[in-house]
């Protein structure tokens, strides 16, 4: 489906962004793979069995809150057909419970993700516009973006769903429309994908209780992911913009 395709993965060290670059390369895509560890995504890229001296594959240092970086390396590019942005980047104390949650670490976390994603975004349109040929933007929300939490899943467990979270995905999902209706040009596509709880051997309790919500899958795999990404990278979602494709196993419903 993206044979000749030219994708930038950014956050290619996380779980997602791993996963979908060795996907994107066996689609035949030619992959630029950006994280700001570049030890670490060299070896989850090795995890997903890519070699080190792939053809296709393109590896790069990016931190995306860092704006001189970001628009030397957009400036810099050559042809790019897509982009996804699998980063989450946030501080060491993210993830507090709401009354724990002091308005610093609430403007932070908000300010190194949204504001970050927001940055990417803003540069992808400004690459839109130097160049002038199809581009495909796929924006990674979740189903807290679309729905409130079903906070009875995490109980009795030390995990929350985090207000930052909620507040981040979100905007996402309209910063996406948002770019798509300001480029306004059919060439230009800005989409997300939400995507239901990804398991990450979560305790028990929480993962039984979060079965019983959806329509029998449970927690997704990260490969569940993978194949809306794909779509909306590839010349099927030629028409598709400022859409949000929910991947949960109808745990929103």
């Amino acid at each position: 489906m993206l044979k000749d395709k030219r994708i930038l993965v950014a956050g290619a060290g996380g779980l997602l962004g791993s996963t979908l670059s060795a996907a994107l390369l066996g689609e035949g895509a030619h992959v630029i793979a950006a994280d700001i560890d570049e030890s670490l995504m060299n070896e989850r890229l090795r995890q997903q069995g890519i070699e080190q001296d792939n053809p296709l594959l393109t590896r790069v240092s990016l931190d995306l809150n860092d704006v001189a970086a970001v628009d030397s390396f957009f400036g810099a590019l050559g042809e790019l057909d897509g982009a996804v942005n699998c980063t989450y980047p946030r501080n060491k104390r993210y993830g507090a419970k709401l009354f724990d949650v002091t308005l610093a670490d609430f403007n932070e976390n908000v300010s190194l993700h949204l504001g970050s994603s927001f940055l990417f975004m803003q540069q992808c349109a400004k690459y839109f516009q130097r160049v002038q040929r199809p581009f495909s933007l796929v924006n990674i929300s979740s189903i807290y973006g679309v729905v409130a939490p079903k906070f009875e899943v995490y109980a009795d467990t030390p995990m929350t769903m985090p207000v930052e979270y909620a507040a981040i995905k979100s905007a996402l999902i309209h910063l996406s429309k948002y770019l798509s209706s300001y480029v306004a040009n059919s060439q230009f596509r800005s989409n997300c994908v939400s995507p239901g709880g990804i398991f990450d051997h979560q305790p028990e309790r929480f993962l039984e209780r979060y079965k019983e919500n959806t329509l029998g899958k449970g927690m997704l795999d990260i490969k569940d992911v993978i194949g809306s990404i794909v779509f909306l990278l590839s010349d099927h979602a030629q028409y598709v913009n400022g859409q949000n494709i929910v991947v949960d196993d109808g745990f929103s419903l």
